[in-house]
């Protein structure tokens, strides 16, 4: 047991060295998020079509180096999530038919705190990487947003969304995956990215009945880090 816990001291030592002698990267990135949730089986016969939401996302980051291939980048993000309601229907008026319908977006804004692993696939000025981690997020606030299309579309009705009824789970959890590319320029570098993010959270808990409705997006941002400290 002494072995181990002075191997684990070691170990956590070396780590601890390894950073602070490493050139950490500050950064920034901005772009947007197209989010949607998985829907439950059994209203696939008798539910709408649940469609992508697009809406802003954007982070501040640290990128602290392990190796030279392999980094962790903890991020402090914004992004928007949710889902569309898009249904309609054709009004048959003598020899032509009125289309009618209906579109809803239901927008909820969540600060998180992504950790990813970032790993470079190849050296060079150019280089291209991958990222995998987890992040904890947290719904501040929400609306559902509201339009009916005719012979003339209406303008947008917001109503703000109380995040405290209907047993909405603000805390959602999840896993991120993405794909990025980076090229230097001036003192830093500037990277694309594109990310897929899976919800493990029920975002409704119901009293007599708990829906698999989980979020889901797909994301690309553009961005900007350069290294600090040395």
């Amino acid at each position: 047991m002494k072995r181990i816990t002075w191997a684990g001291i070691a170990a956590m030592t070396f780590l601890l060295i390894q950073t602070a002698s490493a050139q950490v990267q500050v950064g920034f990135r901005a772009g947007a998020n197209w989010g949607a949730v998985s829907k439950p089986e059994f209203l696939d016969s008798f539910s709408p079509t649940f469609r992508l939401s697009a809406g802003p996302t954007g982070a501040l980051f640290l990128e602290v180096p392990l190796s030279d291939r392999v980094s962790i980048r903890p991020e402090i993000s914004y992004v928007q999530k949710g889902f569309v309601i898009d249904e309609g229907f054709k009004l048959p008026i003598g020899n032509w038919s009125l289309p009618l319908g209906a579109r809803a977006a239901y927008q909820t804004r969540y600060v998180e705190v992504p950790v990813l692993a970032k790993i470079n696939l190849n050296e060079g000025p150019v280089q291209v990487y991958m990222l995998a981690g987890a992040a904890a997020g947290y719904a501040v606030n929400g609306r559902i947003r509201s339009r009916t299309s005719g012979i003339f579309r209406s303008q947008p009705i917001d109503v703000d969304m109380n995040m405290g009824s209907f047993g909405y789970n603000r805390w959602d959890f999840s896993a991120i995956g993405g794909l990025g590319l980076s090229a230097e320029a001036g003192p830093g570098k500037f990277f694309v990215e594109a990310r897929y993010e899976h919800g493990f959270s029920r975002q409704y808990d119901l009293p007599f009945i708990q829906l698999p409705i989980r979020n889901r997006g797909i994301s690309a941002s553009i961005g900007y880090s350069f290294a600090i400290g040395q």
